[in-house]
């Protein structure tokens, strides 16, 4: 199979959410339907012992929350689908922004009860700012909550999306009967538990055809007709252009655990999602079509089997084919570098591939030589963009808790720093170290994380600041003024980059305003 063909068989998308909307219960039906796994497992329950597949980590499976991006693929009608299931927790924002570069689509999953929430339009915010396409889909059906068109008018107005609805609920909670394919002209019933049958979909051309009495009640049948009219008249039809454009957004309605609702959203999914994307670097688009292989690491995990204490780093290919035993430049340390055991995801299962195509994850095992954001190619000097890190917002000082683990402790901290967990300033005046993170929760999976993967034991102490932002001058004198001047509130990264850390909002307002030459960053991709 050519180049071409394989670019065309794959769809690499990202699923998004605030956290318990089920987007991980989501992931995991999908994966069902692919045949990739046999049962599904349980996110939160602690009386059934098989975790969710995509919440691989210790920390995860106890918490009942995703914490890390998981990447997975498997094979659906001819195409190649690979999901990246990405923590809905805001205290790992960071992690979904870094993954959603690495993406060509998402899906967006909004809990029928509580509506749109906070963390929802933070992350498509973010697909907006990038013209992502996305596709939206309304969970918990079988259970009480808001309004279809209440529904859609809250996803139009609170995350600017042009909603066109393309199933529609027959009822809901106790009442719920299942839903209109209107894609496809299709009703399919709602069985319990997931346990669909042939009998349960019906190919229904005429809403007015008398079946639907039959099936789900006078009632809901005339409910149906009333609404499906408003639809034809309210909402424009579907034109995939738009969609993928990011100017029109696609909506299913379904209930994930019980399996419904999820195999229509694939269907059209494979029919609409778009392939393999061109990419931006500083120097050029980069286009999958490509014959010179590219590629980009968004994300680094360590310890992902705790046994063999591995690295790995994940690389999306963006053009050409990546094959395995063969030399690529490594760009941001100008050398060459090949892989013997590059791997395929399900989750935290891995495979060594031989070959991957634009649009595949890539994981390659790093002894510490990538960091998030560097690029591989096969010579041409090439640096992607749009892969930043963000301004902590919460901060501490943080102190060895077992002397006797020192090196380990170093070791862990620089690994987890790396992969983008947290941040580390060290201090000029005095060479404390200050971990600052997006969200409080972060600190407890740092910690839980050094002592149960490298065996040190780390503490905390509290530390007053505002913001931690990077500086940079075009005059190097104004620079160095500046630091000296405020040395007290000066730190470096671990690439030894300058970070001014401000005490207060109007400290911060001070330092802009009495230093006009020195430029302040909130993103670490800042020129």
């Amino acid at each position: 199979m050519g180049l071409k063909q394989e670019i065309e068989k794959r769809k690499t998308f990202g699923i998004i959410s605030h956290p318990d909307a089920g987007k991980t219960t989501l992931t995991e039906k999908l994966l069902l339907f692919g045949g990739a796994i046999q049962v599904a497992g349980a996110v939160k329950s602690n009386k059934i012992k098989k975790h969710a597949t995509s919440d691989f980590m210790a920390i995860e499976k106890q918490r009942g929350i995703s914490v890390a991006t998981s990447v997975m693929a498997f094979n659906y009608r001819e195409k190649q689908i690979n999901i990246l299931d990405t923590p809905g927790h805001k205290d790992f924002a960071e992690d979904t922004y870094r993954t959603l570069t690495a993406v060509d689509s998402a899906i967006v999953v909004i809990d029928v009860a509580k509506g749109v929430e906070t963390q929802t339009e933070k992350l498509v915010g973010v697909c907006k700012g990038r013209e992502t396409p996305m596709i939206v889909f309304v969970n918990k059906m079988d259970r009480e909550g808001k309004d279809g068109f209440d529904l859609l008018d809250e996803i139009e107005q609170k995350l600017n999306m042009k909603a066109i609805p393309m199933t529609w609920p027959i009822g809901m909670g106790q009442d719920f009967k299942g839903v209109y394919n209107i894609f496809e002209k299709k009703l399919v019933l709602f069985s319990p538990h997931g346990k669909q049958s042939e009998e349960d979909i019906i190919e229904i051309e005429d809403l007015n055809d008398p079946i639907l009495e039959e099936r789900v009640g006078d009632r809901l049948a005339k409910e149906l007709r009333d609404e499906a009219n408003l639809i034809d008249e309210v909402y424009p039809t579907f034109d995939r252009e738009a969609y993928l454009k990011g100017e029109l957004n696609p909506v299913f309605f379904g209930s994930a655990v019980n399996n419904f609702g999820v195999k229509e959203l694939l269907d059209c999914f494979v029919e609409i999602a778009p392939g393999p994307l061109s990419r931006t670097t500083e120097e050029r688009v980069v286009e999958p079509m490509e014959n010179q292989f590219t590629g980009f690491i968004f994300k680094i995990h360590a310890n992902m089997d705790p046994k063999h204490r591995d690295r790995i780093a994940f690389l999306r290919v963006c053009s050409g084919t990546f094959r395995r035993n063969t030399n690529y430049l490594h760009v941001r340390k100008d050398k060459k570098i090949k892989f013997s055991n590059p791997t395929a995801f399900m989750a935290s299962k891995k495979s060594i591939v031989d070959e991957s195509y634009p649009g595949d994850i890539v994981g390659l095992y790093d002894s510490g030589n990538f960091k998030i954001g560097d690029g591989l190619t096969e010579g041409e000097k090439l640096h992607f963009i749009g892969i930043p890190s963000f301004s902590p917002e919460q901060f501490r000082y943080i102190e060895n808790g077992d002397p006797m683990k020192s090196k380990q402790l170093q070791k862990g901290i620089q690994q987890l720093m790396e992969e983008g967990v947290a941040q580390m300033f060290t201090k000029e005046d005095n060479g404390r170290k200050i971990i600052g993170t997006v969200g409080a929760l972060q600190f407890d999976v740092l910690q839980y994380r050094l002592e149960h993967e490298y065996g040190a034991k780390c503490l905390y102490e509290p530390i007053n600041l505002y913001k931690a932002c990077w500086i940079d001058a075009e005059d190097p004198a104004k620079l160095n003024e500046f630091v000296q001047r405020r040395k007290n509130n000066i730190a470096r990264d671990i690439e030894k980059e300058y970070v001014f850390l401000a005490e207060s909002r109007y400290m911060l307002q001070s330092a802009q305003d009495n230093h006009p030459d020195v430029q302040f960053y909130f993103s670490s991709e800042r020129k």
